[in-house]
């Protein structure tokens, strides 16, 4: 069994939330969520917060947590896993995004056994069928499409598959969930190499890895998730874990 090691990037300020990890949910800052979740993933053998602020790695150590302050000058949560994961004896790397609160465990665990199952994957990602039109067709959902063998062929913003015969009652997609795993030799690669095109067209960081050609292998899961990038977000979290009594 592959050595995992959970890492969970955490920016102080966003472009559209300030101190959006910080931020209240349930009596308790978004982060510590975040973290809770991912210490009952089973098949982690380590989670470690990746911060840019001392504020936040003071947050984390007061809630019991393990948090390591990081360089300011990362461009994306990628690289901020990166930092860390150099230094860490772990075969397997899983970026958990630090704005998703309501990520599940055991779809943490299943893309870790999908590296134990297969040892030829380098990198792979979350995603979760959903037949809501208005997600289809929001760009800020991302999608992606996959061969036989769970391979991704493309993510994109755009609805895709297009359905060309029309306005089906109820239309299928799979929704990508913002959660990666990578090997770590891959991940410390991977981190070096310029945008791609099609990554600066959709502003999607995982292009760059299939326009060079590599594989992503997709999972499935059925635990879907919720990212804060608003304050509606947030109201919606919010509400999700009032209907369920805290998570």
């Amino acid at each position: 069994m592959a050595r995992a090691l959970g890492v969970i990037p955490a920016r102080l300020n966003s472009t559209r939330m300030k101190e959006k990890v910080l931020q209240q949910l349930h009596g308790r800052p978004m982060i510590q969520h975040v973290w809770e979740r991912a210490k009952q993933a089973r098949k982690l053998d380590e989670v470690i917060v990746a911060c840019d602020d001392p504020r936040i790695e003071k947050c984390v150590k007061e809630f019991g947590g393990k948090a390591m302050l990081t360089s300011p000058d990362h461009k994306n949560g990628t690289s901020r896993v990166a930092e860390v994961a150099k230094n860490e004896a772990a075969e397997v790397i899983i970026n958990i995004q630090g704005d998703e609160p309501l990520i599940h465990p055991d779809a943490i665990d299943s893309l870790v056994r999908e590296f134990n199952d297969d040892s030829d994957i380098e990198v792979a990602t979350l995603a979760v069928q959903r037949e809501d039109r208005d997600e289809y067709n929001n760009p800020n959902v991302v999608k992606v499409v996959f061969d036989q063998n769970f391979d991704a062929l493309y993510f994109s913003r755009s609805p895709i598959p297009h359905y060309r015969e029309g306005a089906a009652v109820k239309v299928p997609f799979m929704k990508h969930l913002g959660i990666y795993g990578y090997k770590k030799a891959f991940l410390l690669k991977f981190v070096q190499w310029e945008m791609g095109k099609l990554e600066d067209d959709e502003k999607l960081e995982q292009l760059r890895i299939l326009e060079k050609g590599f594989k992503i292998r997709v999972v499935q899961t059925q635990h879907n998730s919720l990212s804060v990038d608003t304050s509606d977000d947030l109201d919606a979290v919010q509400s999700v874990m009032n209907q369920k009594g805290g998570l």
